[in-house]
């Protein structure tokens, strides 16, 4: 006998998506979050965050964001948004769980938290994202270096680097801006391995996610095919082109190796430097699901567009490149959510025709 209909790991964005799916097709589940409230990580993002999609799409499924759609939403908005979604969802929303580890029995799954009762279900979406765990790769020198070193995910605000030298590692949309944003306080160097590429922003005058969903891109679920390519283009309307074109910051091949306080550079130059910061992105979260074999040695699910191809009855949402290109975007999870518990609950339902009568 089990608990619930489904159990859903995680309550930011993909977790909510997941259990409004799940109560779509009149399932009842439980959503279990490791945080004081169910709004995700948004809330430990840096100060100046701001969604680079209009709020028009950057909305959950059957909830609009609110205000003007043309707007670009901060970090805050989206964490009101995600608190009102979950106010109106008629879920059992359990803060404060989290899971350790997830065993499986013949009637399911069993999803054991932090000093809570454990809870069953014959289906356990993992909804924990592909952000959980920041990526911080093996540089030369990085563990021995004097300096501050932080990941992008405990950056708040410049203040605390005022006057420094500064290097960022990466090429993505956090770290350009991260970049831009402290070279107004301190003397910033962007390092990254190749040259930044842009993407515009209004393209013949309109967001960029205009074209992509009237082209249908976001649609397409080719994300087994994006997941090899190199890191996506930063969304610009100019601004970030313009900063880097003026050397604030200017932009850096990365260093070859850290040293004490230094850096040392590919022409052989060396600098002191007082903090690294590392947008170089993350991995999922998802070591609980350990004791199941669901994941590669590295932690990776192995899965194929969000349905686990090893555990039967174990689906994700929110992984980067799960099924689309915005499968790990606030516009994207609705989408990849219906799909995943579409699914799982079809296959549950048949699994239970085929049982025996008791």
């Amino acid at each position: 006998m089990t608990d619930f209909d489904a159990i859903v790991v995680g309550g930011g964005q993909a977790g909510l998506a997941a259990a409004h799916a799940l109560r779509t097709r009149g399932l009842s589940p439980v959503l279990l979050e490791a945080g004081p409230e169910p709004v995700g990580s948004w809330p430990h993002y840096y100060d100046s965050l701001t969604l680079f999609s209009p709020a028009r799409y950057s909305s959950l499924p059957r909830l609009p964001f609110p205000g003007d759609p043309e707007r670009y939403p901060h970090r805050d908005e989206v964490v009101d948004y995600l608190r009102s979604y979950a106010a109106h969802l008629e879920v059992d929303i359990r803060t404060r769980h989290r899971v350790t580890a997830v065993t499986r029995d013949g009637g399911g799954f069993t999803a054991h938290a932090t000093g809570e009762t454990a809870v069953r279900a014959p289906i356990l979406i993992a909804a924990t994202g592909g952000f959980g765990r920041p990526h911080r790769p093996a540089l030369p020198g990085l563990a021995e270096f004097t300096g501050t070193v932080l990941h992008s995910s405990d950056y708040r605000e410049p203040g605390p680097f005022a006057g420094q030298r500064v290097i960022v590692v990466g090429a993505g949309n956090s770290a350009v801006q991260i970049a831009v944003e402290l070279a107004a306080h301190a003397r910033v160097s962007l390092a990254t391995r190749a040259p930044v590429k842009f993407a515009p922003q209004r393209p013949l005058g309109r967001d960029v996610h205009f074209w992509s969903a009237a082209l249908g891109f976001d649609h397409l679920p080719i994300g087994h095919l994006l997941r090899s390519t190199p890191a996506s283009p930063v969304i610009d309307s100019g601004r970030y082109r313009e900063a880097l074109a003026a050397g604030s910051p200017d932009r850096r091949v990365m260093f070859t190796c850290l040293e004490g306080d230094q850096v040392q550079w590919p022409d052989g130059s060396r600098e002191h430097v007082d903090a690294v910061i590392l947008a170089t992105g993350f991995r999922p979260e998802l070591s609980y699901l350990e004791d199941l074999g669901a994941l590669t040695e590295d932690g990776i699910p192995l899965h194929s567009r969000g349905l686990s191809t090893v555990v039967a009855g174990v689906g994700y949402v929110g992984l980067e490149w799960q099924r689309s290109l915005a499968s790990a975007t606030v516009r994207g999870v609705g989408r990849d959510a219906a799909y995943v518990t579409a699914r799982l609950s079809s296959n549950t339902v048949a699994r239970r025709c085929c049982e025996p009568a008791r």
